[in-house]
C-alpha cells in the first residue's frame, strides 16, 4: 500500500476539466531533497543493463540528495540546460545512476515506464509451437507505448500558472474529468515550488488527454448551517468541518484506487534510510491502474511519488502478458484461465499489438476458426447444419 502518512489534503482548485488537489506536510523531510536538471528537446536513448535501449523524449532528470545521519540535505536548485544544436540524440547510461556521494540522478516517470515496457520483454520462455521464430529469438522487441506531453493536455499549462501553492505544500494529485491522472509528492516545500511548473513537461496517458477535452470537473460545494453560525468563531469552525469532510471524501473515494497496494514492487537504489522503488499494478480490467516510482523511508512512508495512469488499452496489454507469463506462455492453459477459447485469445493478442508473436499460419487458423463459428450460428443462437 502507498503510505501517505504525514501528508494532508487541502481544498481542490479547478480549471475547466482539471482538478488540482494539494498535499501538505506539517513537518517537511529535511534529510532528502530533490532538484531537476532540465534537458533540451533532443530525444534521449538510455542504455540498459540487459543491453536493450530505451528511447523517449526526456525533458528533465531528478537528482536526489540525502544525508546519512539525518541532518538537513543541501538543496542544489533547479539547473536549466541548453538544447544541444549539434547533437541530435542524448545518450544516458541507466535510468538511475549515482551522480556523486549521496546524490542519485534518475529519469522521473521514465523509470516507471521502462519497468512497464520490460514486462515479459523476453517473450515466450518455452518454445511452444504457436510462437514465431522472431518472438522466440527477440521477444517483444521493439515494445512501444505512446503518451502525451503535459503541454498537449488542454488547460494544464494555464491551471498550473494560476494554481495557488499552499504553505507547506509538498505534493499534488491531478484529475482530468475527476479521473485521477497522476500523483506527485516531494520531500520538502521548497522542492515542490521549484518543480511545480515542470508538471506541464511530464507525460500523461491518452485517457487523461481525452477527458481534459470532453469532461468538465464537477462542483463539490460544502454546506453550512446558517442557523448554527452566530459568530466568526462559529463560521471558522464550520469551514474547518467542511474542509475535513472534503478531505475525507477525497482520500477514501477519489484517491482510493491510487492508494491500493501495487502488485509488483522493484527496488532500484538504496539511499541511506530511503529506498527508490518502481511499481506495477495488478492490471485489473475496468479499474484504475497506475505505474510509478517512489522513495520511501524505513517505515514505508512516502517521501517522493510520481505516477502515470494507464489507459484501458495499456491495461489490456499488461493483463494479457501477465496471464501468459503466469501460465508458461501456453496458449491453451492461458485461454482456460481467462475462460475464453484459444482462437479468441489469439485474436485478443493481435488486437493488443502482439499478433507478430504468433506464427502466421497459427494466427490464420485462429481467425478461420472464429469466422467458421460465426457463420455456423444463426441469429437465434441455433447452429446451422454443415454445408
Amino acid at each position: 500500500m502507498i503510505d501517505l502518512t504525514g501528508l494532508e489534503t487541502r481544498p481542490a482548485q479547478t480549471w475547466g476539466a482539471l482538478r488540482l488537489v494539494p498535499l501538505v506536510r506539517r513537518a517537511p523531510i529535511e534529510d532528502l531533497r530533490l532538484h531537476a536538471k532540465v534537458y533540451g528537446d533532443e530525444p534521449t536513448v538510455v542504455a540498459l543493463p540487459d543491453r536493450s535501449l530505451y528511447t523517449a523524449y526526456v525533458p528533465h532528470a531528478f537528482v536526489a540528495s540525502w544525508t546519512g545521519d539525518g541532518t538537513p540535505a543541501a538543496a542544489y536548485g533547479t539547473q536549466l540546460g541548453q538544447p544541444l544544436r549539434h547533437v541530435p540524440i542524448r545518450i544516458r547510461h541507466r535510468m538511475a545512476r549515482r551522480a556523486d556521494k549521496n546524490r542519485l540522478r534518475f529519469l522521473p516517470l521514465h523509470l516507471a515506464m521502462e519497468g512497464f515496457l520490460a514486462l515479459c520483454f523476453g517473450g515466450p520462455e518455452l518454445a511452444w509451437e504457436e510462437w514465431s521464430r522472431e518472438s522466440l529469438r527477440h521477444g517483444l522487441s521493439p515494445r512501444i507505448e505512446e503518451a502525451y506531453s503535459g503541454a498537449e493536455v488542454r488547460g494544464l499549462e494555464d491551471a498550473l500558472k494560476v494554481f495557488e501553492i499552499h504553505p507547506g505544500q509538498c505534493g499534488l494529485l491531478l484529475y482530468a474529468g475527476d479521473t485521477l491522472a497522476s500523483a506527485f509528492v516531494v520531500p520538502h516545500p521548497e522542492d515542490y515550488r521549484a518543480l511545480h511548473p515542470m508538471l506541464v513537461r511530464d507525460m500523461y496517458g491518452d485517457l487523461i488527454h481525452e477527458y481534459a477535452l470532453w469532461y468538465p470537473a464537477r462542483d463539490f460545494t460544502g454546506t453550512l448551517d446558517a442557523a448554527a453560525i452566530s459568530s466568526l468563531a462559529d463560521l471558522r469552525a464550520a469551514a474547518v468541518r467542511v474542509e475535513r469532510e472534503w478531505a475525507g471524501f477525497h482520500d477514501s473515494v477519489m484517491a482510493a484506487g491510487l492508494l491500493r497496494a501495487p502488485e509488483r514492487v522493484q527496488e532500484i537504489y538504496r539511499m541511506g534510510r530511503f529506498t527508490l522503488n518502481r511499481f506495477l499494478p495488478a492490471f485489473e480490467r475496468k479499474a484504475e491502474n497506475h505505474i510509478g516510482e517512489m522513495i520511501s523511508d524505513g517505515a514505508g512512508r512516502t517521501a517522493y511519488l510520481k505516477t502515470f495512469r494507464l489507459s484501458e488499452a495499456q491495461v489490456r496489454r499488461g493483463h494479457l502478458l501477465s496471464e501468459l507469463a503466469a501460465h508458461g506462455w501456453h496458449m491453451g492453459e492461458t485461454a482456460a484461465a481467462l475462460r475464453i477459447s484459444e482462437p479468441l485469445l489469439g485474436m485478443r493478442l493481435r488486437r493488443a499489438g502482439f499478433g507478430h508473436l504468433l506464427r502466421q499460419d497459427v494466427l490464420d487458423g485462429y481467425r478461420k476458426a472464429l469466422n467458421d463459428g460465426t457463420r455456423r450460428t444463426r441469429r437465434g443462437g441455433a447452429a446451422s447444419p454443415p454445408a
